[in-house]
């Protein structure tokens, strides 16, 4: 195939569909591996502009993304019952072997005594117990620090507010986020980008069982606020909130979290545009830049922010879980702002943005453009191209 790629944005834009295109994922295939056609194994990009620096630096960047969409479509489609919570540790610690990348993983006995109640909440009725992986890269003359949140349900079956069966059968994808942050810190290593980057992956399964969290428990999250359970299928939301808190006391110059958070996105803006909820204008057009997205930000089109607020005032703890059905996106997102820390000059809360991929980070369809049938290694490309920003800004 030949296309054009006279400058540096061509030929980042030829290598990048080329590579992302070429995925296939056939870990759980058998008798059938062999009748499958295997997906293009080499790309060569001719152009008269090949001795450039710039041009070579894009055709690296390229390939270091497109690995980390392939890892984060790796995780998203492996089995659950492949990847519990320790399992998906374990992975990202295996990824992170040999680059300057490191990995702390925190066990439920840790959890319990730094008292990380959401995660341990949402995760106590499943067999497999929570974990929550830390991934730093701090290079040195690192000028900003950005810190990465990513949900880790590595399945969802609603809890003991259970889904629908025909609810579950994707949600094995609900630790996209998760694994797009993981694998997004480490393509920012490999990059050697001059900026420091802090992921966090709160992991549980959220499953229904004897010792489950039951409908109106009160749960205390990392930091100590107090959370009613109105409904156990908002889980997403209770892990986060131990997260945030935690890479708020790193005082990081903007936060991010990614996360399959509500089905309302889904409904709001279909299944291939994800949502972006933030406290400060930057943040929420950067994010736009780079990826396919709706924005409400603090001076854009979220005007209705107190009184959903309002909606999640709990009679017995800080806050309830859930608020009003109608407009569930932005409740979602209102809940987590609560969680997001202040700012070491007192000007208000840290630079925050919320993005829900509820929809993008999964096709269910048939496949499109570069985008494959499952999972899409969405946003990947949209955090490191922030932490790429943050260098040069």
């Amino acid at each position: 195939m030949a296309l054009p790629a006279e400058d540096v944005d061509q030929v980042t834009a030829v290598a990048e569909g080329a590579l992302i295109g070429a995925y296939e994922f056939t870990r759980h295939r058998g008798r059938t591996a062999a009748d499958r056609k295997p997906p293009v194994a080499a790309v060569t990009v001719l152009t008269a502009v090949a001795r450039d620096k710039a041009v070579k630096a894009a055709a690296e960047h390229a390939a270091a993304v497109a690995d980390a969409v392939h890892l984060t479509r790796d995780l998203v489609n492996t089995a659950p019952g492949d990847l519990p919570p320790a399992a998906f540790a374990d992975a990202v610690v295996a990824a992170a072997k040999g680059t300057s990348v490191k990995v702390t993983v925190l066990d439920e006995k840790a959890l319990a005594k730094g008292g990380y109640g959401g995660i341990l909440g949402v995760g106590q009725g499943s067999s497999r117990p929570p974990r929550l992986v830390k991934l730093e890269y701090a290079p040195r003359g690192a000028g900003s620090h950005l810190a990465f949140v990513g949900k880790g349900i590595t399945f969802d079956s609603g809890g003991l507010s259970l889904k629908p069966p025909a609810g579950m059968e994707t949600m094995k994808s609900d630790m996209a986020g998760g694994a797009a942050v993981a694998a997004a810190v480490l393509a920012v290593a490999r990059l050697g980008l001059a900026v420091r980057v802090t992921g966090w992956v709160p992991l549980a399964e959220n499953m229904p069982s004897g010792t489950a969290q039951r409908p109106s428990d009160v749960l205390t999250t990392y930091g100590g606020r107090t959370v009613e359970v109105l409904n156990t299928d908002a889980e997403g939301r209770l892990v986060l909130a131990d997260a945030i808190v935690a890479a708020s006391e790193e005082h990081p110059d903007a936060i991010v979290d990614v996360a399959t958070l509500t089905g309302h996105q889904v409904l709001a803006l279909g299944a291939r545009v994800g949502a972006i909820m933030s406290n400060d204008d930057e943040p929420a057009r950067a994010g736009a830049r780079h990826r396919r997205a709706w924005s409400a930000s603090r001076r854009g089109r979220c005007r209705c922010r107190s009184s959903l607020r309002a909606s999640m005032d709990s009679a017995v703890a800080d806050i309830a879980n859930m608020g009003e059905r109608a407009g569930g996106m932005l409740v979602a997102g209102l809940f987590l702002k609560e969680f997001v820390g202040d700012r070491t000059d007192g000007e208000g809360q840290i630079p925050w943005a919320h993005l829900d991929i509820a929809g993008p980070s999964f096709n269910e369809g048939k496949p499109w453009g570069y985008t494959p049938k499952g999972a899409t290694g969405c946003t990947v490309r949209t955090l490191v191209g922030l932490a790429t920003g943050a260098v040069s800004a």
